[in-house]
């Protein structure tokens, strides 16, 4: 298929200047490493620091990309207004009750950004809207800010304050204030450089919080007194480790507060008590490298979520609150190999459960005198499947959702000791939707090993299949995330557009067990670019498209992936979309004053301490790994602010392969330059980018006139 791109202007060629590193006897060179801001600490929190070179070159490659795509303009804003259309703009989330308020949240027409409210408890619907009361307006807020996004917005126990949090910059750095909930004004409270929320303490005078350092790792929890400044804040503990984060949680009974210890594979929890905030904190269970513990205060006893002992699927354990030490754990719910169990909530007559078993969720409900056990499952062949549970511990009623690929979402409340299910809400689609025009389908691809690849399914009934049909192919597979089956209006713009919306549940993620994470990390990990590259060509095999009508998608760990395959089969693919992409893996992982870096060792290894480490990583790392090919279209999002995946990843990325290949791709940089990780913060502004994702996907298969 000829090129779809066509444009005068030049594609930007950055400077070589290069940069060499020795580790373990292998020396490389890198060409681009200039590229990487050395004040890139000062420039999360004010980008005008940037270096001039550097931010010649994005702005350079964002107007490339802007002529290449110029063309997809009209198509752009005709996706746009679908997804929006598919949106009830002043929708509102059903209230969730907490002694004698509900809490819940809306969008107002037009509005970009959420806002929080609350009404008395159990009024009619007409009465609730006449009742209720805006607590934080989210567009208000961010009025006359090119980004803004709220992190958190917990109401205080006695109901009488609001503890929200927000980041304007895109950075990461949340700050918190604190809002009298009666005359709605917020306090001199201001707590800068937070993860974004906190804990209340059960006299409501203060709060607990994790806040970053400079290299944006949350390693001290504060104490801050209402009506102190920050300065004045109790530093309650810090953890020396850099490889591991550090946060805080509380109890639903507001009993307890835990501190949260961990890494990607091992945990440790600390408990203090809400109403003795100074006290000093107590351990639960030393870490164990490997071994993960969570936990809920179910009254007299905790009940903990844990793989101890060989449950790798996990098992849930009993503990006496006044002696919560592992030595006194006990068995309340066996390891089973296979059905992997995911949370865990505790109320005052039932323990509920999230677990997964041959890929299809379900909740288990157990009664606390009784021992008796029942399931609340769903009959479709792929669905998604989410436990809210309750803000109240005493309650007999827990909330959960419901969706599938072709179902909007559904909310219920399940009364656990009658069985009865209530629907509450029906996600509605203002510009219409009907189940029935489209078929989603669970289907397995045979990977390099024998491996059976799960691969979730959309499309329209009268899509043709017989290799004619474009196909966005989705995939992520890191850090054990599973990508749910579950209900996305926006992908409907592609359905309908003959498109096969597929993705691939691979190795590396724990759609099928916690051993199919395992078998998709470290030494293993080239499992999962396998993976997704087997799903490709088996959908183009059984003609559900072909190999040059196939778009590959990912973010950040699946930009990864979408990197790794386009090395490793670039004829697999027709395109390419690689968002906040982590490419450059190995100089990452070799870096570790970069905020996620040590902690990120258990997932991917540890290049500096290890040479097999450094060679497994080398071996894939996508822009280690670049060379000439025939690499199909590629396009690359950055964030300029983004603390996870920094800007200079996909920048060098997207320098290399177009200096090795300049007659492939074209190969496209899209930086956002005032937001980070997670694109723009508005909805509406967040479908702006999604449209333009689709344009280019729609462009590259020859689709953009449909």
């Amino acid at each position: 298929m000829p090129s779809p791109f066509k444009t005068q202007q030049t594609a930007p060629l950055a400077d070589k200047r290069p940069v060499s590193d020795t580790r373990h006897g292998i020396t490389r060179t890198d060409d681009y490493a200039w590229l990487r801001a050395d004040n890139w600490q000062e420039v999360f929190k004010d980008t005008s620091v940037l270096d001039a070179d550097i931010r010649a070159h994005l702005e350079a490659e964002n107007a490339y990309q802007d002529a290449l795509m110029a063309d997809t303009k009209d198509l752009q804003k005709v996706l746009f207004e679908e997804m929006k259309g598919r949106i009830k703009e002043d929708d509102s989330a059903v209230p969730s009750p907490d002694g004698p308020w509900a809490y819940g949240s809306s969008y107002k027409k037009g509005g970009q950004q959420p806002r929080f409210e609350r009404m008395p408890r159990d009024k009619t619907a007409e009465a609730l809207r006449d009742q209720r009361t805006i607590i934080l307006d989210g567009d208000e807020e961010a009025e006359g800010k090119a980004y803004f996004r709220i992190s958190a917005a917990d109401h205080s126990p006695d109901h009488s304050k609001l503890l929200w949090g927000y980041d304007d910059k895109g950075s990461e750095f949340f700050r918190l204030r604190v809002r009298d909930l009666e005359t709605l004004a917020d306090s001199d409270d201001d707590i800068a450089d937070t993860v974004g929320g906190g804990v209340w303490d059960a006299a409501c005078e203060g709060v607990f919080y994790a806040k970053l350092d400079a290299n944006h790792r949350p390693s001290k929890l504060y104490y801050h007194k209402l009506g102190t400044q920050q300065s004045e804040d109790r530093l309650i503990f810090e953890e020396p480790d850099a490889g591991f984060f550090m946060g805080a949680g509380g109890s639903r009974l507001n009993d307890f507060v835990y501190i949260n210890i961990h890494d990607h594979e091992t945990s440790e929890y600390l408990l203090l008590r809400a109403d003795d905030p100074l006290a000093a904190p107590v351990l639960v269970a030393k870490r164990e490298t490997g071994v993960e513990y969570e936990m809920d205060s179910g009254g007299d006893v905790f009940f903990i979520l844990t793989n101890a002992d060989g449950a790798k699927d996990f098992k849930i354990m009993t503990a006496p609150v006044d002696a919560p030490q592992k030595e006194n754990w006990t068995e309340l719910v066996a390891h089973k190999p296979g059905r992997l169990i995911l949370s865990v909530q505790a109320y005052a007559n039932f323990v509920v459960w999230l677990e997964r078993e041959n890929g299809l969720p379900r909740i288990v409900v157990k009664d606390r005198a009784s021992g008796e056990e029942h399931a609340i499952a769903f009959e479709e062949e792929a669905y998604s499947l989410g436990l809210a549970g309750s803000y109240e511990y005493d309650t007999d009623v827990i909330r959960f959702s419901y969706s599938s690929m072709t179902t909007p979402s559904q909310v219920f409340d399940y009364d656990m000791r009658t069985r009865e299910r209530a629907l509450l809400k029906t996600q509605e689609v203002p510009s219409g939707h009907d189940p029935d025009d489209y078929v989603t389908r669970r289907i397995l691809a045979p990977s390099h090993d024998g491996a059976q690849v799960p691969v979730t399914l959309l499309h329209r009934k009268d899509t043709p299949l017989d290799g004619s049909a474009p196909c966005l192919l989705y995939g992520y597979g890191s850090y054990g995330i599973s990508i749910p089956a579950s209900f996305n209006t926006n992908c409907l713009s592609l359905a309908d557009r003959g498109f096969v919306y597929a993705i691939a549940h691979i190795r590396g993620g724990k759609d099928k067990g916690f051993a199919w994470y395992e078998d998709g990390k470290r030494a293993a990990k080239q499992n999962t670019f396998k993976d997704f590259v087997a799903v490709a060509r088996h959908l183009a095999a059984e003609k559900y498209t072909s190999a040059d009508r196939i778009v590959a998608q990912g973010g950040s760990a699946g930009g990864m992936l979408m990197g790794a395959v386009a090395n490793m089969a670039p004829d697999a693919f027709g395109g390419i979309i690689a968002e906040v992409a982590f490419v450059d893996v190995l100089n990452t992982m070799l870096d570790d004053t970069l905020p996620l870096t040590p902690p990120e060792w258990p997932e991917w290894g540890n290049p500096i301490a290890s040479p097999d480490d450094y060679r497994t990583i080398a071996a894939y790392s996508p822009y280690d790994n670049v060379t000439k090919a025939a690499y199909p279209s590629i396009l690359a999002v950055a964030g300029l602010t983004d603390p996870r995946v920094t800007y200079w990843e996909p920048a060098k990325w997207i320098a290399k392969l177009r200096a090795l290949n300049p007659e492939a791709g074209p190969f496209l940089l899209q930086t956002h330059m005032d937001s980070g990780h997670g694109g723009a913060s508005g909805r509406f502004s967040r479908l702006e980018e999604i449209a333009f994702g689709y344009a280019f996907a729609l462009k590259v298969t020859g689709s953009a006139g449909q």
